[in-house]
């Protein structure tokens, strides 16, 4: 066993124009400040990071890196997420997803795939530089919008969907494999990987690939009713990252799991900040240790009532507290008594 490393800050939730939050030296400081000692980076970001750049450059890559040192910290790991969705579009999104592409593919979803998978190839590329060897992206879409069997799903569709997903996704597990990275899909609502069950879907499809891995996140769990210590029991071979993020699920008499079409603050599953919501994080923490995890905890924070920066605050000592520093004792050695194998054997009563 080893200890968790953390804690890491996933920047999504976190950049944007303001200042503080607009550069990555700006956002390494304001982080270290509130007590972490890493940062996962997303790519798409341009104001923090040059994708491009970073696949072809180690001179770029060392800058980076420095910046981040600059104030203590380390990269833990690159994401890809929205790149990750435009893999995989549904038509019923298209409009949507267009937003995360540039201006010369939208519009055309082929071009646009073609595009998202291109940018992955950077991003595999990218973390090698960087000595880094895991990347959190989502799997895409083409079976959402089907999700609930009613009307009565073609036989077949799903079948056909996933067999697509395959086709897309295992060239870029292959190029991830060269380059020594692990790509691991968050399990997610709203995409086609969104639990144990479609994972496997997936898993058979590409051959079992040994860089088809997972980033687990248990606020999704909360959301969907999943058990998630289970899914830790299961999995934990294919669990590459980890994003701490909270949830609670309050049912109702008026709504569910689906929540009504309502904001995040007036649905019975919300995310929230870090120990507000519901997840057993002391019993997450003690299985992944056990299993021996060797990646960071990751705080990704969403939360539809807290302040950000509090959240932040709080979550990076939240994850201090729950990391476990694993011991190398063996708590009752004091009672050992170490003996030969002649007297085992007279123990065990075995001539």
């Amino acid at each position: 066993m080893r200890t968790i490393k953390g804690p890491s800050l996933h920047l999504a939730q976190f950049s944007g124009d303001r200042p503080l939050f607009d550069t990555l030296a700006a956002l390494a400081a304001w982080a270290a400040e509130r007590g972490f000692a890493a940062l996962q980076i997303p790519v798409w970001d341009g104001r923090l990071f040059d994708l491009r750049t970073a696949a072809e450059s180690d001179i770029y890559c060392h800058e980076v890196a420095g910046i981040v040192a600059q104030h203590g910290l380390v990269i833990s790991e690159l994401t890809t997420h929205l790149l990750g969705q435009l893999v995989a579009v549904h038509p019923a999104y298209d409009v949507m997803c267009d937003a995360f592409a540039p201006e010369a593919v939208r519009g055309n979803s082929a071009a646009r795939s073609e595009w998202a998978g291109q940018q992955l190839r950077l991003a595999a590329r990218a973390s090698r530089r960087l000595g880094l060897n895991r990347i959190g992206t989502f799997s895409g879409s083409f079976a959402w919008p089907y999700v609930f069997p009613f009307p009565q799903r073609p036989e077949g569709l799903i079948e056909a969907a996933f067999d697509e997903l395959a086709r897309r996704w295992r060239p870029l597990l292959d190029v991830c494999d060269a380059q020594g990275v692990d790509l691991c899909f968050e399990i997610h609502p709203s995409e086609d990987l969104h639990d144990g069950t479609t994972f496997e879907m997936l898993l058979e499809r590409v051959d079992g690939h040994s860089r088809c891995q997972i980033l687990f996140d248990p606020s999704h769990f909360v959301l969907q009713q999943l058990k998630y210590l289970d899914f830790i029991d299961i999995y934990h071979e294919r669990i590459g990252m980890f994003h701490v993020k909270d949830a609670e699920f309050n049912p109702t008499g008026r709504q569910g799991i689906y929540g009504g079409y309502q904001s995040w603050a007036d649905r019975a599953g919300r995310f929230r900040s870090l120990g507000d919501g519901q997840v057993d994080f002391k019993s997450i923490f003690s299985k992944l240790t056990q299993y021996d995890f060797s990646g960071w905890a990751t705080l990704e924070w969403e939360c539809c009532l807290k302040d950000q920066d509090d959240g932040a605050r709080e979550g990076a000592a939240f994850i201090r507290d729950h990391i476990i520093n694993v011991t190398d004792k063996v708590f009752d050695d004091f009672a050992g008594t170490p003996l030969e194998r002649a007297r085992i054997n007279a123990l065990l009563g075995i001539a």
